[in-house]
């Protein structure tokens, strides 16, 4: 096994809470419905509150720390979460790459409840259901969970909450590998169609001038405009490189592409849920496109302000869900930025309908 597949994590100490995610609290539901006797999860919960628990160790299928006891220990305790096939993986990892907010999320140490949803649809359970955890301790009790168990359990709902790495380490991967296997599936690549050519046969580039405004000439199989796009994908990837960016992955290079290039936009993708992204991308950018594949949680702040900014425009009442306000036809939804993009209902679904706007009462004006 290798190191990256093993994660240690120093004791916490005195200092109870309670999990704040809400896949750390779908992580401690699930072992609170398989519990047997409800006395042991109290004490479990006072023991993580109390620090009892040591150092945890987390690698595929388990997590386990030493337990102290006010009446003796320390025991060893551990809790057992069955890993993924790698079938399941490759169906999890298909779905994340595919979805720009969704890989954004996960690289930002969120799990949207979307992505969860996406998985389960595609018979990947990444969270735990009632029944999932298998608790082992050396002690002399025989509830399931004993204690000592529970309060470990607590205590990884905690872990959960600062890192899903964590929840996914124990179903077979570690985060290096997820981040290797993900940049795999999402390496740009541009899909044009070229028609064979002999062997070492160079396209006439006489006509080409470098600088001013070039002039691309076309050559056997290979139309005009395929250069062009490649010649500015590669120059846009560059200047990303030297600045340090990160370079989006495939589904957003795509899009990108299919945007700043509509001529050749037909060879990179078709269908509705691909023009919407076009059209996200070409009002929004980058932060179009996430606000458009998956909702977040907003500051509260930001959300009141957003009330606020909305109470005197219309005079419909906003419903607000996650980062999105509806107000009958119209919708506007948050970035990480701070900016509100404006969409509107067509055919039953939404469509990007503008450039973003700090503002929101703006759009629904």
């Amino acid at each position: 096994m290798s190191d990256e597949a093993v994660r240690g994590f120093p004791a916490f100490g005195a200092g109870g809470r309670s999990a704040r995610s809400w896949w750390g609290r779908a992580w401690v539901s699930a072992m609170e419905d398989t519990a047997l006797d409800l006395r042991q999860l109290k004490k479990g919960r006072k023991y993580a509150a109390a620090g009892l628990v040591g150092p945890i160790t987390v690698s595929p299928g388990r997590i386990a720390a030493a337990v102290d006891d006010v009446d003796g220990g320390p025991y060893r305790t551990e809790l057992r979460l069955a890993e993924l096939s790698e079938a399941d993986w490759t169906r999890f990892l298909d779905r994340v790459a595919s979805r720009a907010g969704h890989l954004a999320a996960l690289l930002d140490r969120d799990m949207p409840h979307d992505l969860v949803a996406a998985a389960d649809d595609a018979g990947v359970h990444l969270l735990p259901g009632i029944g999932d955890l298998d608790p082992e301790c050396d002690c002399a009790g025989w509830e399931l969970p004993c204690r000592h168990a529970a309060a470990l359990s607590f205590q990884a709902s905690w872990l959960l909450d600062a890192d899903p790495f964590v929840l996914l380490l124990m179903r077979g991967k570690g985060e290096r590998e997820i981040r290797e296997e993900l940049e795999s599936r999402t390496a740009p690549r541009v899909d044009l169609v070229v028609e064979d050519r002999t062997p070492g046969e160079l396209p006439d580039l006489a006509g080409f001038r470098p600088s001013g405004a070039p002039s691309i000439p076309a050559a056997p199989g290979v139309p005009a405009e395929a250069f062009a796009l490649l010649a500015a994908h590669a120059a846009t990837q560059a200047r990303a490189m030297l600045a340090g960016e990160p370079w989006p992955g495939r589904r957003h290079d795509t899009v990108r592409l299919a945007a700043e290039f509509p001529a050749a936009a037909s060879r990179l993708g078709e269908g509705a849920e691909f023009e919407r992204a076009v059209a996200a991308w070409t009002h929004g950018g980058r932060a179009g496109l996430e606000v458009l594949d998956a909702p977040w949680t907003p500051p509260k702040v930001a959300l009141a302000a957003a009330r606020a900014a909305l109470a005197d425009v219309t005079d419909e009442e906003p419903v607000f869900d996650r980062n999105r306000c509806t107000a009958g036809e119209v919708q506007v939804r948050l970035d990480r930025r701070g900016r509100w993009h404006p969409y509107r209902r067509e055919g039953g679904e939404w469509w990007p309908a503008g450039p973003p706007e700090a503002d929101p009462g703006l759009l629904l004006g």
